[in-house]
């Protein structure tokens, strides 16, 4: 079985940033796509970031390339995503996702609150 924990929301000025943790418990971690998706309120959960166990490559939302950056840490079955820039349309609850794709969530986290004021 596969959990993820989340950590790392907070509320944060424009222009701010903040580092998202995921930990994944399982056993197969080195077959998964982990991703990071947000939903803000009244709106539907969109991807914002992932990256690829096995090479490394990552892939970005448009709405963040250049701002967040996402990196894993094998050793530790974690997962980051620094938000640098941050604006307050980011504000959303931010879920960790495994999955055999990109895109896409197979085994979720309970999400982490991230808010940006102006």
């Amino acid at each position: 079985q596969v959990q993820l924990v989340e950590s790392g929301g907070g509320l944060v000025q424009a222009g701010g940033s903040l580092r998202l943790s995921c930990v994944f418990y399982g056993r197969t971690f080195g077959s998964y796509v982990m991703n990071w998706f947000r939903q803000a309120p009244g709106k539907e959960r969109e991807f914002v970031a992932a990256v690829n166990w096995r090479d490394s490559n990552t892939y970005y939302a448009d709405s963040v390339k250049g701002r967040f950056t996402i990196s894993r840490d094998n050793a530790k079955n974690t997962v980051y995503l620094q938000m640098n820039s941050l604006k307050p349309e980011d504000t959303a609850v931010y879920f960790c996702a495994a999955s055999i794709a990109v895109g896409r969530g197979d085994y979720w986290g309970q999400g982490t609150q991230v808010t940006v004021s102006s």
